[in-house]
């Protein structure tokens, strides 16, 4: 998969493209995907996606913003999982807010090469998100590229959303959230040094590193562990900002795996979130903590046997 940064193409291969956040890449982003495949192949023309970074609210009202469901590298990851060509990451910032529709429009047939366009009807675009549906039909008509809206795509009565997985995610409702992704929700990142107060309690944690410092859950949770050259692995993690031993900070993801001995600074992982055990809480000392992460492994391990 081809990753370039911004919209201009090193070669002048027409693509079938469509444009948006796929914040978390849920089962609404993955039917677009398929369809957009199934429109490439039938015109012979490669795929390509066009997402923002940041996130358009994260730049216009940050302390607003929504939580990411997944990073940059999360995001590309799966887009390769599904078989995309190319993606194009757009910095999002003064320069790109200011641009028009129009301008928007023209950069995706000249610089992109866009021969077909599938989008969601209410996708707004462009400065003052004066752009629309409509608009990119009507230009795609003139200048010979095709466009196509999407349709929803529902789990019972609601509407599959990213707002819609962060609300379950909040809630702690992991079996919501995995319906509506299409597989356990997970996160990963560079294993970094932490306080070394695992190994002190005698449970040794290794401290993934946290791209964006709000999480969309918080709590104590049975975790699925996989990493380059590792076999899957079993283990707890505790995210948040650790009442117990810290007044105030930003969120903290370690996870203590079981039955492991090994290396793993600077190491890739990415913990599959299975089942919450239960909120952080705060503790009077730290031997009352040690004996609710006893606690904690016990019932994470009785998880896993019943869940074979």
């Amino acid at each position: 998969m081809l990753i370039l940064r911004g919209l201009y193409s090193p070669d002048n291969r027409p693509v079938a493209l469509t444009i948006g956040n796929f914040d978390g890449v849920h089962l609404g982003h993955q039917a677009l995907l398929n369809e957009l495949r199934t429109a490439a192949e039938s015109r012979a023309l490669a795929t390509a996606v066009v997402i923002f970074e940041p996130h358009p609210r994260e730049f216009f009202t940050p302390q607003q913003a929504p939580t990411r469901l997944t990073s940059l590298r999360e995001k590309l990851e799966l887009f390769e999982s599904m078989h995309i060509d190319r993606v194009h990451v757009c910095r999002f910032n003064a320069r790109f807010a200011k641009m028009s529709a129009v301008e928007f429009i023209s950069a995706l047939y000249q610089e992109v090469c866009a021969k077909f366009v599938l989008i969601g009807d209410d996708f707004r675009f462009g400065s003052g998100r004066a752009g629309d549906f409509s608009l990119m039909e009507k230009i795609g008509a003139q200048q010979g590229f095709d466009v196509k809206s999407v349709n929803t795509i529902t789990h019972g009565e609601v509407r599959i959303s990213s707002t819609a997985v962060r609300a379950a995610l909040f809630d702690g409702n992991l079996p919501v959230a995995k319906s509506y992704l299409g597989r356990y929700y997970s996160i990963s990142g560079r294993v970094e040094h932490g306080n070394g107060l695992g190994n002190k309690l005698g449970f040794p944690t290794a401290n993934i590193q946290l791209k964006h410092n709000r999480p969309p859950l918080s709590g104590i949770f049975v975790v699925g562990v996989h990493g380059d050259g590792l076999p899957p692995l079993q283990g707890v993690a505790s995210l948040g900002v650790r009442p117990t031993v810290m007044q105030a900070g930003k969120a903290v993801l370690e996870v203590h795996i079981f039955d492991f001995s090994g290396q793993l600074y600077n190491k890739h992982l990415r913990l599959d979130f299975l089942h919450k055990l239960r909120n952080e809480e705060k503790y009077p000392d730290l031997e009352t903590l040690t004996r609710q992460i006893a606690l904690d492994v016990e019932h994470a391990k009785q998880w896993f046997n019943q869940h074979d």
